[in-house]
């Protein structure tokens, strides 16, 4: 009998200890190449394509998985760079705006079907810019266009025939853009307003207002401010500033630190780096001119908050948010989003024909193709910034990733796509068996 009870006793402790490990989380997802990854960085690095890069992964936990961080001696001798290191993210802004608002439609404070002029009623007599032969001008290959490229103001002004709504601005077809068209008339007026000097909001509207839409509301996607006017509408619909609404809303509940709208006190942002004929060097005055020569400016008594560019991050902070929604909308015990809105943003929107993924808003999905090249893996969440800033979300392995830097140049396979899909490739390697290959 005492026997029995002592089998007994050892295969129940057996028992309970296997269930214990079963349902134990796994901590971290082993990178085993790192060494690979490592020299492909430093190779941007010594080509002086970048002045530094830093790479971070973490999985749903929090765990740093793999990080590097190379830099260019000559330029940032005194620098450290590492995960604390506070970073001019750019467009990597819109997707929290997006998130905002999206929360903002689960209170019930504003409807995706919203006509933006209900909250910005300084829209309502907007013009919409067509060709002389009043072509759409998105239809139109402007690139190859010398009449529109370089005449000052070939252009049409015709009324407005569609209702600009909040999904518009959340898909990029409200019709507004950046002064990167290539069309010599719009991309004058865009950088004579500069609206990134306004002093606030209502004044980045109004000088919003002097512009013609680039397309009537809902007929195109076409990338541009969309995301900044989407957050000046969300403050608006609330009373509240955007910089409150991302502190309220999701910092401060899910115990963000890197992810501000103003500089800390005492914290420094790296300079201004050109990339231009393939060598960096100090930006001029002026060089940084996809926006004109000034950029936000990051003090803490200004009252202008971009939506689409203005937010700074740590790399360790910016992989929190992104956490959360790897986790379907949870961060440090808070729900922050609903699971079928975090659903929502990543479903199709725009370019659903397109082999290499989709967007949801302003968030891109990956297609078969990154499996394909060796450049990632199908069903990514990629986005990224102004300056060269990239990340990413892997669902399927539960980790995400970003890649940093602060680098003004040419975004073409010679430097930025270039060095993600190469990084990326690198990382999916010894899972996917799929060896970079370029196009």
């Amino acid at each position: 009998m005492n026997k029995l009870f002592s089998i007994f006793i050892v295969c129940f402790v057996v028992i309970i200890s296997c269930s214990e490990q079963k349902t134990a989380p796994i901590s971290y997802l082993e990178i085993s190449n790192k060494s690979q990854i490592d020299s492909i960085t430093q190779t941007f690095i010594d080509r002086e394509a970048y002045p530094f890069i830093y790479t971070r992964l973490e999985d749903s936990n929090g765990t740093v998985i793999y990080e590097n961080s190379f830099k260019n001696e000559r330029l940032l001798a005194d620098n450290n760079i590492n995960g604390d290191s506070w970073i001019r993210i750019w467009s990597m802004s819109k997707i929290v705006t997006i998130c905002i608002a999206l929360d903002l439609m689960e209170d019930s404070i504003i409807s995706i079907n919203d006509s933006v002029t209900k909250y910005i009623p300084e829209f309502n007599n907007l013009k919409v810019a067509v060709t002389k032969d009043s072509n759409d001008i998105p239809s139109i290959n402007w690139y190859v266009e010398d009449s529109l490229r370089n005449n000052p103001c070939p252009l049409n002004y015709i009324d407005n025939d569609s209702t600009m709504t909040i999904y518009h601005l959340l898909t990029h077809q409200a019709g507004f853009y950046y002064s990167t068209t290539n069309i010599g008339c719009l991309d004058s007026m865009v950088a004579k307003q500069n609206l990134v000097t306004s002093v606030n909001g209502d004044e980045y509207i109004s000088r919003t207002a002097t512009l013609p839409l680039i397309q009537h509301p809902g007929s195109y996607e076409f990338y541009g401010t969309a995301i900044s006017v989407l957050g000046i509408l969300c403050e608006r619909a609330t009373g509240k500033s955007l910089a409150e609404l991302v502190k309220e809303r999701i910092t401060d509940p899910m115990k963000i630190k890197g992810l501000v709208y103003d500089l800390p006190k005492g914290a420094q942002l790296f300079p201004k780096f050109s990339g231009r004929d393939s060598m960096i060097v100090v930006a001029k005055e002026g060089e940084l001119d996809i926006l004109g020569q000034n950029v936000p400016d990051y003090l803490p008594e200004h009252e202008l908050y971009l939506g689409g560019i203005g937010m700074l991050a740590t790399a360790n902070g910016y992989c929190d948010f992104l956490r959360m929604l790897l986790n379907k909308g949870t961060l440090n015990g808070h729900r922050f989003l609903n699971e079928s809105t975090i659903e929502d943003l990543i479903s199709p929107k725009t370019q659903i024909d397109n082999e290499y993924g989709h967007n949801g808003y302003n968030i891109w999905i990956s297609g078969k193709p990154y499996f394909e090249r060796g450049i990632g893996d199908e069903g990514l969440w990629i986005g990224g910034g102004y300056e060269q800033t990239h990340y990413w979300i892997d669902p399927k392995r539960g980790f995400v990733g970003t890649i940093m830097t602060q680098m003004f140049g040419p975004y073409d396979e010679k430097y930025a796509y270039s060095r993600d899909n190469r990084v990326r490739g690198a990382i999916y390697e010894p899972w996917t068996k799929m060896p970079y290959i370029e196009e």
